[in-house]
């Protein structure tokens, strides 16, 4: 089986992990799920997370095939078009994302100029999609439940399963958003445990656990299988759907969904500038 260098980047006030995977056969590589720091209060973004990625690229001569997001992620901004700017490479989401856009559309009530067909991206993928990473063959599992658009990119022996699955003392993703549901999320982790057991599993979250001093970003589906406390084997789904459900119900929203979903259903990019030359982020009342 085909062993992807993979180096993480941890964003620690979004918690979030985003990941360079090189083709060890040559100098192609991807950039997933990537941060663009953003200050809430100030209304301000910077691009220091989104540099370091950048840094390491440059340093190690790779060459940007792929900058792929697992969904669009509601705790943090995407970078991509900043990295695809800098360091090329085609944009890809799960072709789920045209019902996100339809979703979330309406919710910021967007105008008719935020097209709602995915065209933002270079790529959409469904279940059983393929792509290449110079050498190395990645092939796409449709993994929602958090949300419609979730996927998860098996490259070799590494599976990135965005929100999916957690650290085995987290357990998964929450399933109350628009478009989730804790029945659908658990048949999609079943896909993933079906993987190999040897297959190494990168998250794109670590919140650490009680009792755990450090951060975990990478595990794997034995550990999952044999661990995890809300999908280890003998777990049935009505188990699961009733814990998940009882969970979520407990949490609230994440810091930065508001303007991280607005961002994020383009693709990365800021909403149009209104008659001023301003960029305006919406905060909707009582929608959530």
């Amino acid at each position: 089986m085909q062993k992807p260098l993979v180096k993480h980047f941890f964003d620690e006030p979004t918690n979030t992990f985003s990941y360079v995977v090189t083709d060890p056969q040559s100098n192609a590589c991807a950039i997933l799920d990537s941060v663009l720091d953003f200050d809430y209060a100030a209304g301000r973004t910077d691009v220091r997370s989104a540099d370091e990625i950048i840094q390491y690229v440059q340093d190690n001569g790779l060459n940007v095939e792929w900058i792929l997001e697992t969904h669009v992620h509601a705790d943090h901004l995407s970078a991509a078009p900043y990295l695809h700017e800098k360091l090329g490479g085609n944009t890809g989401i799960g072709k789920k994302i045209i019902d996100v856009q339809e979703i979330f559309g309406k919710a910021f009530n967007a105008g008719t100029e935020f097209a709602r067909d995915g065209s933002q991206f270079d790529r959409l993928f469904e279940e059983g999609d393929s792509f290449r990473i110079g050498s190395l063959e990645g092939r796409v599992l449709h993994t929602p439940g958090h949300t419609p658009a979730c996927l998860t990119y098996v490259i070799g022996d590494a599976a990135f399963v965005g929100d999916t699955l957690f650290a085995p003392d987290a357990g998964t993703a929450r399933c109350d958003f628009p478009g989730g549901d804790a029945h659908t999320l658990y048949s999609s982790v079943q896909k993933v445990l079906a993987l190999p057991e040897q297959t190494r599993i990168f998250l794109c979250h670590d919140y650490k656990a009680p009792g755990r001093e450090e951060f975990q970003h990478e595990t794997s589906v034995a550990e999952q299988r044999a661990n995890n406390i809300h999908v280890r084997e003998g777990m049935t789904e009505e188990d699961f759907v009733k814990l998940r459900t009882e969970r979520d119900a407990t949490l609230n929203m994440p810091r930065l969904i508001l303007p991280s979903v607005q961002v994020n259903m383009r693709a990365g990019e800021m909403p149009p500038a209104e008659s001023n030359g301003q960029i305006y982020l919406k905060v909707p009342i009582n929608l959530l």
